[in-house]
């Protein structure tokens, strides 16, 4: 089970997911061209191990265990899919 950045990361996108994730699977980084016109950061569920490690330091709390994202947001599951998919 991956995890899924949600709507609260829209506008945010702050950064420090992106710093404690082992296998670098958070994009866009600040370093990254399209980091300034994305409307959010995105998890790649390919590349996800589920360790967690992102969900507590979102200050947004946008980052959830796809199991567990509220229903509201569910469609995130698939755009951060789709991100990756390009």
């Amino acid at each position: 089970m991956a995890y899924t950045i949600a709507e609260p990361c829209i506008g945010t996108k702050d950064t420090a997911c992106v710093g404690v994730c082992p296998v670098d699977c958070i994009h866009p980084t600040k370093t990254e061209p399209e980091f300034e016109t994305a409307e959010l950061l995105y998890i790649d569920p390919e590349t996800c191990i589920d360790c967690g490690a992102c969900e507590p330091v979102c200050p947004v709390e946008a980052i959830f265990e796809n199991d567990f994202v509220p229903e509201k947001w569910k469609n995130f599951i698939e755009i951060n899919a789709a991100y990756y998919k390009k």
